[in-house]
């Protein structure tokens, strides 16, 4: 053992949340019993990596003795949890990549993947049921990690929450084929851990485009310019388009910035 720097986890400040479980690449973070659990000193590298990702500051680092990092455990580490929580769903044809540890469905990873839309037989009315363009969980920007599989290289849709239900056809005109992460530049806390991950989306999911989809009014505003900021502070530079959606759901603008 020997001083080093390792995660604290304050657990008063701990709602088992999760989101730091899918932060820590080296999977040394599990939800215990509904709280977040450092498993094993050597499994954590001490960088902090996680830190920004916890909504309620519960993640620090602090300096005492500890095993050392074990780059060899680790690897053993993820691949018995790999083994152990990824799963196929065969009656929706979902694959189904759970965090490690995490014992919280909100932030589990998924890579949704649909047949084409059914006929509904409604007594003599047939109805045909829109498929959803949704092609994977989570969507709400603070549960999303960066290093999520369907990121890399994809063309990300950053839209602001109240935008699909104002946009008649956002599924098959606008989601179909694009990662997708929802935020609300009004009424979410913590955004500097927005401007985090979108910069990390960029420089590490390397992120193809990113097209932001916003609401006329002017709280909404401030979607597009994190998202600028995210591109001006990233070492990469993507396009960026601005698409602006009015109240009655008529598109009002649609540009490259």
């Amino acid at each position: 053992m020997a001083v080093r720097k390792i995660i604290h986890i304050d657990e008063e400040k701990c709602t088992g949340c999760g989101i730091c479980v899918p932060a820590c690449a080296e999977g040394a973070i599990q939800i215990i019993n509904g709280k977040a659990k450092l498993v094993d000193d050597n499994l954590c590298d001490g960088l902090g990596a996680c830190l920004g990702d916890c909504p309620e500051g519960a993640l620090t680092i602090e300096e005492r003795d500890a095993d050392e990092f074990d780059e060899q455990a680790v690897q053993k580490h993820l691949k018995n949890q790999d083994e152990t929580h990824s799963e196929v769903s065969s009656d929706r044809d979902v694959r189904t990549t759970i965090p490690h540890g995490s014992s919280c469905p909100g932030v589990r990873l998924m890579d949704l993947s649909r047949e084409a839309a059914p006929i509904v037989d409604n007594s003599s009315v047939k109805v045909d049921i829109e498929t959803s363009g949704l092609s994977q969980w989570p969507v709400q920007l603070h549960l999303l990690p960066p290093i999520a599989p369907f990121l890399q290289g994809a063309d990300l849709l950053l839209v602001a929450d109240c935008v699909a239900y104002s946009l008649a056809g956002f599924h098959k005109r606008f989601l179909k084929g694009k990662a997708l992460a929802i935020a609300c530049p009004k009424l979410d806390s913590n955004q500097e851990i927005y401007l985090r991950k979108l910069t990390a989306m960029i420089d590490e999911a390397k992120i193809n485009t990113l097209t932001v989809m916003i609401m006329e009014v002017p709280c909404c505003g401030g979607l597009i310019r994190l998202a600028q900021q995210a591109v001006d502070q990233a070492s990469r530079k993507i396009p960026v388009k601005l698409i602006r959606i009015g109240i009655r759901g008529d598109i009002l603008e649609e540009r490259w910035v």
